[in-house]
């Protein structure tokens, strides 16, 4: 053999090594690349799933915006109403201050004398009244319940 062929034997070995070593690599390669495809693969059917969830989490965010916004409207609404019921109500008020100041008195004055009126009729119909002493200075007072009589002075007597 010669010093050229002695060349092509060491050139052709090394070529044998280095395509088994690139064989070796793109086999390794291929190993990773699968790995690869199947991660990714397996983050796209999480992705979906959670894409899923989010939509789904926006849909119930948007229903739930839209039961709100009914709601701010019946709140408006409301807040209108007592608005409203709030001018009647001091329209009234003053109203009602007037006629409280105007015949409030004389409305309680008459209430009164009513009762005193039934409350004598009462007592008159009962039998329980006797016929009072009429001496200067004092008078006895008529109980309705029968209890002892008490003396009055002038002043009590008089009703002032």
């Amino acid at each position: 053999m010669n010093a050229g062929g002695l060349a092509a034997l060491i050139a052709a070995g090394f070529f044998a090594v280095g395509v088994c070593a690139g064989v070796y690599v793109l086999a390794r390669l291929a190993k990773l690349i699968s790995a690869a495809t199947e991660v990714v693969n397996g983050y796209s059917d999480g992705s979906e799933e959670l894409l899923r969830r989010a939509h789904a989490v926006v849909a119930r965010a948007d229903e739930q915006l839209t039961r709100t916004g009914a709601l701010a409207d019946s709140v408006e609404q409301v807040t209108a109403s007592m608005s409203d019921l709030s001018e009647q109500v001091s329209a009234v008020a003053g109203t009602a201050r007037l006629i409280s100041a105007g015949l409030g008195a004389p409305v309680l004055r008459f209430a009164a004398a009513g009762y005193g009126f039934r409350r004598a009729m009462a007592i008159r119909r009962s039998g329980q009244v006797r016929e009072l002493p009429a001496s200067a200075g004092t008078q006895r007072a008529q109980d309705p319940m029968g209890r002892a009589p008490r003396r009055l002075t002038s002043r009590e007597g008089t009703g002032r």
